[in-house]
């Protein structure tokens, strides 16, 4: 998960990497759980004695394979393959499931970060990070980071120590 140990450079180590929070899996679990138990119905009540049974029942199971697909499988692939990782120089985000998109921000470059939890997120321990920069992208916004108040207070000890010009504490 993360940057793998090539991609980092001399003296650069992994402070924290992780995948978005798993709130973001509720949704596709309920959907795969209606999406069987409904063509499972389906398919039980499609009666054998009916000329069209068999094309009814492949029928029913395609359009719920699709459904699978596209509610649950994709959006878990996309959790899975979204990852941050805060290391001693840099905060990288990876995303994308055929294509791929790393985005790394310089901490040197980082102007604040900030987070925002509502109620659930409070319960949850997730919550929205803000980080501004001083690069093309301005103020990123990250969804759904877990142990939100870990990350800000890593992401902010980093930055201070990139703005001392101390790495690792060095």
């Amino acid at each position: 998960m993360g940057l793998a140990d090539q991609h980092l450079t001399e003296g650069e180590r992994i402070v924290h990497s992780f995948h978005p929070h798993w709130k973001r899996l509720i949704v596709p679990f309920l959907a795969l759980i209606v999406i069987i138990a409904a063509s499972s119905a389906a398919i039980y009540f499609i009666p054998s004695d009916y000329q069209y049974s068999g094309i009814a029942r492949i029928t029913v199971a395609v359009v719920s394979v699709v459904a699978l697909t596209l509610l649950s499988f994709i959006p878990y692939l996309r959790w899975k393959t979204t990852s941050y990782t805060l290391t001693s120089h840099r905060f990288n985000i990876s995303t994308g499931v055929l294509n791929k998109k790393d985005e790394d921000i310089p901490l040197a470059k980082v102007n604040s970060v900030n987070s925002d939890q509502r109620l659930l997120e409070r319960i949850l321990g997730c919550g929205t990070l803000t980080v501004e920069s001083a690069s093309d992208e301005g103020e990123i916004r990250l969804r759904d980071i877990p142990k939100i108040q870990l990350v800000r207070q890593e992401l902010f000890r980093l930055v201070e120590d990139a703005s001392d010009g101390n790495i690792d504490g060095r």
